[in-house]
């Protein structure tokens, strides 16, 4: 099982790029044209530009830099997350970074020049181009908390540094962190963070994995002050700027950013850890009983409920579950599935430093690209659908709206990916009425997609809050309150259903989402809209179906009050989340009564 080098991967396992760039000189040329296009915007006095249709003309142009930026760097991620360890591209990514620094602190004069502008003149430039109207009208969100140009100058040339928290992070997990083999019964294992989180904490010989989170969890102390220093200096940067900004607190200010108020928050994370917590342990002593466990400890969490049932998929079959779960998405919304796995979209190869997890960038105007470590499980086919749900999404916002309105809230922006989960789950169980192939199916959802999502990340959730909070009371961080925070956050939830150890309270260490504001709550939030539309369209058909496209095309123009709104759903209200953790214990109490059927059956 030991991972290939990134140039032995077969070609047609790999992203193809060329679409966005053929080969390094045309990278660097359109360097040179975004220099060109910012000495346009700067041609004239600014300050002597009155007129609102030349403002927003300004504008128009400032989003061609953006477009091409975003390219630039969409390929140079794209590039470093397949191969981290990859000298050349790790030089292209630094020198991407040094072109990139001065051109922002350059394009920040054109941001002071438009905050300056009176409220009048910025609505008289919404209504000459309405089509910058939600540009506009987040300008206007952000103004009070604007500080001097000097200042906002200041802060875009320290960018790079600023984000130096995350950049330390990926480089001591993905570039630094390597893993002994280990033994096990007299066999010797090969051991990475892809490894482990892909295949050992899945697999059924229960002393093998938990030996294997044993010295996974062993690697990850060796580099726990590393990852705290960067998480610690990641929350603290936050809260200087909230505080800078004036913002009532840290949670108000990085909340502001997906236009989520604090009380809808903070009645996510509450609604969930009470409903949730119950259901979760049930399913945890179902995993005891099938696997006849002496107790139940975090290493066997994610352990399948079918293992035995589950069968090593291919890439091609993987594409035919995914057309067929989405088929009901309509004809526009399916092109673009059939070009993604039709023409390369996909990076599916697993080797040597690839990054772990996947994700979906859109680029605006070219295609997505979504990466991936295939292992033939069925879960790998959950995590292609959720990718080609945000690939959609952005495909059609990128369609029908300019660069600037393209992107929602970070609240909404998981509810397209998660609700096209659902929709495999519900083509799954409709192509087979075997009670173990449905037990395989209800298992499959929960311990992937809602173990996934409402589980492992909103624990994350109510892990951030908590460091968070600390912070405001400026209580001093250290690597072992991290700890002790995580533990506190595992046993509250699991209660006496799961034995939390010290190596589970190191789980906050696994995940990249910390240096992303408060995005961990984002994806419960997202399952929970993706969960009732998911049922609305299976109740409804096409109705449904038509109201959800229109919310992938309204991209950020709307709150994600609206766009719930508009979708049927009303997340202002905990009725939300409280209908989807019961459609969760349906589920868990569907695998109950299946398990016990098939018991009966032997």
């Amino acid at each position: 099982m030991n991972l290939q080098a990134r140039s032995e991967v077969p070609i047609e396992e790999t992203w193809d790029l060329s679409n966005l760039y053929p080969d390094l000189a045309a990278f660097e040329a359109d360097k040179e044209r975004i220099r060109d296009q910012a000495d346009q915007l700067f041609a004239h006095d600014l300050d002597a530009i009155k007129d609102p249709s030349e403002i927003a003309r300004l504008i128009r142009l400032s989003e061609e830099i953006f477009i091409r930026a975003s390219r630039l760097q969409t390929f140079a991620h794209a590039s470093i997350a397949t191969d981290m360890t990859d000298t050349n591209t790790q030089q292209l990514v630094g020198q991407l970074r040094l072109f990139m620094n001065p051109l922002m602190v350059r394009l920040s004069d054109f941001d002071n020049f438009l905050d300056a502008l009176p409220k009048e003149t910025l609505e008289q430039v919404a209504q000459a181009d309405p089509t910058l109207t939600s540009y506009i009208e987040e300008k206007l969100r952000f103004l009070p908390y604007r500080l001097s140009d000097e200042l906002e100058t200041a802060l875009v040339t320290l960018n790079n540094s600023l984000s130096l928290p995350y950049h330390i992070y990926e480089q001591a997990k993905l570039a630094d962190m390597t893993f002994p083999e280990f033994e096990y019964e007299g066999e010797t294992y090969p051991l990475s963070f892809v490894l482990y989180e892909n295949h050992y904490q899945y697999h059924t010989d229960t002393g093998l994995r938990r030996k294997a989170f044993e010295k996974f969890s062993d690697r990850l102390r060796q580099s726990q002050h590393t990852i705290a220093a960067a998480l610690i200096a990641q929350v603290e940067k936050e809260k200087r700027l909230a505080d800078m900004r004036g913002y009532d607190s840290v949670f108000d200010f990085l909340l502001n950013r997906q236009q989520i108020s604090r009380a809808i928050y903070d009645q996510h994370i509450d609604t969930i850890f009470q409903h949730l917590a119950p259901v979760m342990r049930k399913w945890a002593g179902l995993l005891k009983e099938v696997y006849q466990l002496d107790r139940v400890t975090f290493a066997d969490l994610q352990v399948p409920l079918d293992a035995n049932y589950a069968q090593k998929l291919t890439i091609d079959q993987a594409k035919d579950y995914a057309r067929s779960a989405l088929r009901v998405m309509g004809e526009e919304y399916n092109q673009i599935i059939d070009k993604a796995l039709d023409e390369r979209w996909v990076d599916w190869a697993q080797n040597i430093g690839k990054s772990t997890g996947g994700f979906c960038t859109s680029p605006y105007g070219h295609n997505s690209y979504i990466l991936m470590s295939w292992t033939g499980a069925l879960s790998d086919v959950f995590t292609l659908v959720h990718e080609l749900g945000h690939a959609g999404h952005f495909q059609l916002a990128n369609k029908y709206l300019n660069l600037y309105s393209t992107r929602p809230s970070t609240y909404f922006v998981e509810a397209p990916s998660t609700i096209n989960e659902m929709l495999l789950t519900n083509d799954l169980i409709n192509q087979n009425d075997d009670p173990r192939f449905q037990r395989f199916v209800y298992s499959s959802l929960l311990g992937n997609t809602y173990y996934h999502n409402y589980v492992t990340h909103f624990l994350e959730a109510h892990f951030q809050r908590e460091v968070y909070r600390l912070v405001e009371q400026q209580e001093a961080l250290t690597t072992q309150k991290l700890h002790e925070l995580k533990k506190a956050t595992l046993s509250a939830f699991w209660g006496e259903a799961v034995e939390i150890d010290d190596n589970a309270a190191l789980t906050w260490m696994r995940q990249p989402h910390y240096y992303m504001g408060l995005y961990p709550y984002t994806y419960s939030a997202g399952l929970s809209i993706g969960t009732v539309m998911s049922r609305q369209i299976v109740a409804e058909g096409q109705p449904a179906v038509d109201r959800w496209i229109e919310v992938l095309k309204s991209g950020g123009t709307k709150s994600p009050v609206e766009l719930a709104q508009l979708a049927g759903v009303d997340i202002t209200q905990p009725d939300v989340l409280i209908d989807t953790i019961q459609y969760i214990e349906s589920l868990v109490d569907a695998s109950i009564e299946l398990t016990k059927q098939l018991e009966s059956e032997q």
